[in-house]
């Protein structure tokens, strides 16, 4: 269990974290969100014990982060943003170090290795040095070092940024594999991370919590949840045939000819305008719900928060 309790990190005048309060439990991935410069990065220091507080508290699996950082820091795994590595020692080199400074010694160290190599999938690449690796072997020689100790707590800044498509779907399958059984928090400003991976997301803005919940709580805050969307087969405009159904909210076309139906009362849409195009012979191609749009509740309440600010 992480538990954090009015955590406050200023830098001189500035508030980078302001009066932060949440518990994480064992199996849960909480998604770290906010905008650039939001505060997520400083939160992660401070969890980690890299930063101390100003005010508040951090307790890691009982312990308490500034009372007794041994203890706190030995049950988390970190991967900060930019995971530095020493790039001219090959990854098994590199991950033998990282295992003798966790404190394994002897054939341990390289049944850790083993282990961690295997589990990120690095061993086709463990002689070389890290230098030469692409931006997604360099991610997971990251993910590697941080669960050589098999820590109860996985701390992941910005896992995914940089790599490709491809890149990105690996490293968010080892996230899911590893978090079975570990309190896992992945800091990030790319939304669909949220969705991919995590059962509970955090906004922050400002340093401050602006919105909790699990993905799909989220995005029923979305105005397009329940929100219809149609594609025609030929040119039809739908918005005569829906102007007197009752729940019927803003009709957007977009430059696809995809025509949202929103709803007015947050209540399911989908029957009345079903039955409304089998009764005008609609000549649709495409016919499905929408679920929300975490980007638009993103927007929603982080432009609230700083137009609170003004």
């Amino acid at each position: 269990m992480i538990k954090i309790k009015n955590l406050t990190k200023k830098f001189d005048q500035f508030v980078a974290i302001n009066d932060l309060n949440f518990d994480v439990a064992e199996g849960e991935v909480l998604g770290f969100l906010g905008p650039n410069g939001a505060g997520k990065s400083t939160t992660m220091k401070v969890i980690t014990g890299f930063l101390s507080p100003t005010a508040g508290t951090v307790e890691i699996d009982g312990h308490d982060i500034l009372k007794n950082p041994i203890r706190a820091k030995s049950s988390i795994g970190y991967l900060p943003e930019g995971a530095p590595c020493y790039g001219d020692m090959s990854v098994s080199e590199f991950l033998s170090f990282i295992a003798k400074i966790r404190g394994f010694r002897n054939e341990e160290v390289y049944k850790r290795v083993q282990s961690v190599l295997n589990a990120v999938a690095l061993h086709s690449v463990h002689q070389q040095s890290i230098d030469t690796l692409s931006k997604g072997f360099k991610r997971r020689v990251g993910l590697a070092q941080a669960i050589m100790h098999d820590p109860k707590v996985l701390i992941l800044d910005e896992p995914t940024d940089g790599l490709d498509p491809n890149q990105k779907h690996q490293v968010r399958e080892l996230i899911k594999n590893l978090a079975k059984d570990k309190i896992v928090i992945i800091s990030t400003h790319i939304l669909e991370e949220v969705s991919a991976v995590c059962s509970r997301a955090i906004i922050i803005d400002s340093g401050e919590i602006v919105a909790d919940g699990t993905p799909t709580e989220l995005e029923s805050r979305s105005k397009y949840h329940h929100a219809v969307s149609v594609r025609f087969t030929e040119n039809y405009n739908p918005r005569a045939d829906l102007s007197e159904l009752f729940g019927i909210g803003e009709i957007v076309e977009d430059e696809n000819e995809i025509f949202t139906i929103l709803s007015d009362t947050k209540e399911p849409i989908f029957n009345q305008i079903s039955e409304v195009a089998r009764s005008k012979n609609w000549p649709v191609a495409e016919f499905h719900v929408n679920r929300g749009q975490l980007e638009d509740v993103f927007r929603l309440v982080t432009s609230q928060s700083r137009e609170g600010d003004r």
